[in-house]
């Protein structure tokens, strides 16, 4: 059996040999919003695609390049490919770990026409470990020991239906492809 999943738009996607050309924001827009956060693990369904969206709005209001903003929205695409791992195991996964990574680089370099560079890696990560806290605190009820970081959109944990999600997921990839100027 070859390793490669059917995707909902009908395409076959081998993860060990990540063909751009069968990425598709549709597949990512619509696999984000049915999966939900902290492996399920949590006191409401909260999607991926909800963060997504949620670090998309943070960049933006950092002021961020519109390539950021747009890096952020796809941050966790390669969750539409090969499922999330929750961080603690994801640490002693190193091949699943250089994989992942891989095929990110592969989606950015087809939404953005590269890779991140290291200082824009450090500023998403930023964003998204300050979720993290956020999602720690109120999705999990288990406060972290860090102090509260400082984001410019308070994360809104109202269930949303799915497809209200991936409406507005692709809606805002579109708003950033319209400005985009990175390429």
């Amino acid at each position: 059996m070859t390793p490669q999943i059917t995707t909902y738009s009908g395409k076959h996607f081998d993860i060990t040999k990540p063909n751009p050309a069968a990425i598709c924001i549709e597949d990512i827009a619509h696999a984000l919003s049915l999966i939900c956060r902290g492996n399920g693990h949590v006191t409401t369904f909260y999607s991926v695609g909800q963060h997504c969206l949620q670090c998309a709005r943070e960049a933006k209001a950092r002021g961020l390049s519109p390539r950021l903003v747009l890096a952020a929205l796809l941050h966790d695409a390669t969750e539409c490919y090969m499922s999330d791992v929750p961080r603690p195991l994801k640490q002693l996964m190193p091949i699943y770990r250089q994989t992942e990574s891989g095929l990110l680089d592969v989606i950015y370099e087809k939404f953005l026409g590269q890779p991140l560079t290291v200082e824009e890696t450090r500023l998403l990560k930023e964003i998204d470990n300050a979720f993290l806290w956020y999602d720690l605190t109120y999705l999990l009820q288990d406060k972290p020991d860090s102090e509260q970081p400082q984001v410019y959109c308070i994360p809104d944990y109202e269930p949303r239906p799915f497809a209200d999600v991936e409406a507005e997921y692709l809606q805002y990839y579109r708003s950033c492809q319209e400005g985009a100027s990175w390429k």
